[in-house]
């Protein structure tokens, strides 16, 4: 069986010229440009990962014996031995949150900023030369940036915040599954080193969003298109982008009526902060914040059958701290 979509379009043609008060002035429009088909799983890599290096280190930390998600953070990368493990003097360094819905962080639609905020201080402190921080919002950008406190917190400690306008998406090969070219936000792509830092939810197509849906963040264009064979989808963008570290957000997780959520009495507070090179397992481990498996979640399977990485998280070098 064989799907095909070709379309090229515009939209959000009319919010050019918006303020983000955390940045100055700021203009935005989504460019989308589709093609969708079925051929030959053989997907083109964009790899950001380390070599696996001292043996001794964690592939895996979980810290949640706090409350504090700075300090949670902070001891997580200490715990995996250091930001400077991943990240050499002078790299260009993106890190990608969630930060795609006008939620507060009390309503944990998105990473918390606190999370986000430590990575980009350990980054700058590691010796990075520049970092991006950046996401495709699925509300209006700006606010979706602002409302989450993600853009604020990030450009204080030290990072360049990029609301996307037409010319930071282009046409990128990708040859999955259900994805074959794609419009994809190119300040992800050209850097030496990519952090995922994405926020454990509730989904109500996948039942779990975390790390590897995060890269839904990544395209433009008419996402619901990909809906149809959404796990699939996932897999692809999987294959494809090989973060060089996966930090989870657990701090406060939604428990139902996701992705967008709204309602504060939908999420609980688990003090959770999980990082691992491994991103299937990392997102696997993050199941339990939700109370579910991860042979519930077809995506992580097939990103499993695909070579990503493990669903068995207890087979990594592991530590809690």
């Amino acid at each position: 069986m064989e799907w095909k979509l070709s379309r090229r379009s515009v939209v959000g043609g009319g919010l050019g010229g918006l303020v983000l008060t955390a940045l100055g002035t700021l203009g935005w429009r989504q460019y989308s440009s589709l093609a969708l088909r079925t051929p030959a799983i053989q997907a083109v890599m964009r790899d950001f990962r380390i070599a696996r290096g001292d043996q001794s280190l964690p592939e895996l930390v979980v810290a949640k014996q706090d409350t504090d998600p700075t300090v949670l953070t902070e001891k997580a990368i200490a715990a995996l031995g250091g930001m400077g493990r991943f990240v050499a003097t002078g790299d260009v360094v993106a890190i990608k949150p969630n930060m795609a819905w006008e939620r507060t962080p009390a309503q944990g639609a998105n990473t918390n900023p606190l999370v986000v905020a430590a990575l980009v201080r350990a980054v700058k402190q590691a010796g990075a030369r520049r970092i991006v921080v950046t996401d495709t919002a699925c509300n209006d950008p700006a606010r979706s940036f602002e409302m989450s406190g993600i853009a604020r917190a990030a450009s204080n400690a030290g990072a360049e915040v990029i609301v996307p306008t037409e010319r930071h998406y282009r046409d990128i090969e990708v040859k999955g599954g259900v994805i074959d070219t794609w419009t994809m936000l190119e300040p992800l792509l050209s850097v030496q080193k990519v952090i995922n830092v994405p926020v454990v939810k509730h989904h109500a197509r996948t039942k779990l969003t975390c790390g590897l849906k995060n890269w839904f963040g990544l395209i433009g264009g008419e996402r619901q298109r990909l809906h149809e064979h959404l796990h699939v989808a996932i897999a692809d963008l999987a294959v494809f982008m090989r973060p060089t570290l996966t930090v989870v957000d657990g701090t406060r997780v939604m428990l139902r009526n996701g992705p967008r959520g709204g309602n504060i009495d939908d999420t609980a507070e688990k003090n959770t902060v999980i990082a691992s090179i491994d991103p299937v397992a990392a997102d696997s481990l993050a199941c339990g914040l939700l109370g579910l498996r991860p042979d519930q979640i077809e995506y992580l399977r097939l990103a499993e059958a695909r070579g990503v990485g493990t669903t068995n998280w207890q087979r990594l070098r592991s530590r809690e701290v």
